[in-house]
């Protein structure tokens, strides 16, 4: 029987171990200033990590590493790459062990991530942030990686890529928002495609606007289950005045409310000035309509709040995503559904 991303959370989520790195580092007692990394360019070397859950086929790698060739980038597998404990890809301090190395290794000019699932949460307190923030690079990923996104900006104050994984498709949509972002130092706007096909109107990757209206701030989020499991500790930063951006995948409403009501509660949607929901994937009511649907619950939570806000944007488990880097100031448009960045992301 396989186990969801949902019961894994469910059974270890609030299992932290103890810190292996310096109490100093750990409190994050260091600068936490916008921190720009260096732009990817041809024939630099990408370190390929494993931080959640494991991989069981070995192809992934050799694919993604053909993919990386294909953006006339090298690859370097971190050494525990494809270890497995259960469901996780190696322990604890082996996977931490890779993402401190390749920070630290100055052969390597960006860290990429192989895929999610479940397991980096259990690692921010083993991660060198003192180091990390000396040797700034581009990580990216999306999923269960949000947790290394939003703790490696809330120590370091490194911007950090909610992007495609190793196992994602890398098609001509997802692959030009990663070059034009990490490469092309583009300062570039984000908007869902106009294609309507043989329709007479626009009926996928439609954009529903919650409240209308433009606002400014700076990009945070990522995947809300994972998010939602670090409220309270210090590896997220402070929401005030930012835009907040949320992806989910098979989280039915009644799931996806708690989590919102545990933002709400925490006084995290409070402090926002605006509101942006990926297209989530399976996350439809259960059997019947004995529950809320997704709409009415982001209605119920965000509406009230009065900032720009809206639902579908090409963020999160599909196909075709962009690359949203957090801690980078933006503007967002709620009516046209438009993410655009105000300065470039990488120096």
């Amino acid at each position: 029987m396989s186990i969801t991303r949902r019961q894994i959370l469910q059974m270890v989520g609030a299992g932290l171990v103890a810190t292996q790195v310096p109490a100093a580092t750990a409190a994050g007692l260091f600068s936490k200033s916008t921190l720009k990394p260096p732009r990817l360019k041809a024939g630099d070397t990408v370190g390929l990590i494993n931080p959640g859950g494991a991989t069981f086929q070995t192809d992934d790698v050799t694919v993604f590493q053909e993919t990386l060739a294909a953006l006339d980038l090298k690859m370097k597998a971190g050494e525990h790459l494809l270890d497995r404990y259960g469901h996780l890809a190696g322990t604890d301090k082996a996977r931490a062990a890779d993402v401190n190395s390749m920070f630290a290794d100055p052969d390597i000019d960006a860290v990429f991530t192989l895929r999610g699932g479940y397991g980096c949460n259990r690692l921010l307190d083993r991660l060198d942030y003192n180091t990390i923030s000396k040797h700034p690079k581009i990580l990216m990923g999306y999923s269960d990686i949000t947790g290394l996104l939003l703790a490696l900006y809330a120590k370091t104050g490194l911007v950090t890529f909610h992007g495609p994984v190793g196992i994602s498709t890398w098609n001509k949509f997802s692959a030009d928002y990663v070059k034009r972002l990490l490469f092309d130092a583009e300062a570039l706007a984000m908007e869902n495609p106009k294609d309507m096909g043989d329709n007479l109107t626009q009926v996928k990757n439609r954009v529903l606007t919650i409240n209308k209206g433009i606002a400014k701030g700076r990009l945070v989020g990522g995947n809300l289950a994972v998010l939602s499991a670090i409220v309270g500790s210090d590896y997220l930063p402070d929401f005030k005045n930012k835009i907040l951006f949320l992806e989910e995948v098979d989280e039915n409403p009644k799931r996806v409310d708690r989590m919102m009501t545990q933002l709400k509660l925490a006084g995290i949607l409070d402090k926002i000035s605006g509101f942006v929901f990926g297209n989530c994937k399976s996350c439809g009511p259960e059997k019947g309509y004995g529950s809320l649907t997704l709409e009415e619950v982001l209605n119920d939570h965000i509406k009230p709040l009065g900032i720009p806000a809206w639902y579908g944007s090409m963020i999160g488990h599909i196909a075709d995503k962009f690359t949203v880097p957090l801690g980078i100031e933006a503007e967002i448009d709620a009516a046209s559904g438009r993410i655009t960045l105000l300065e470039p992301a990488v120096i």
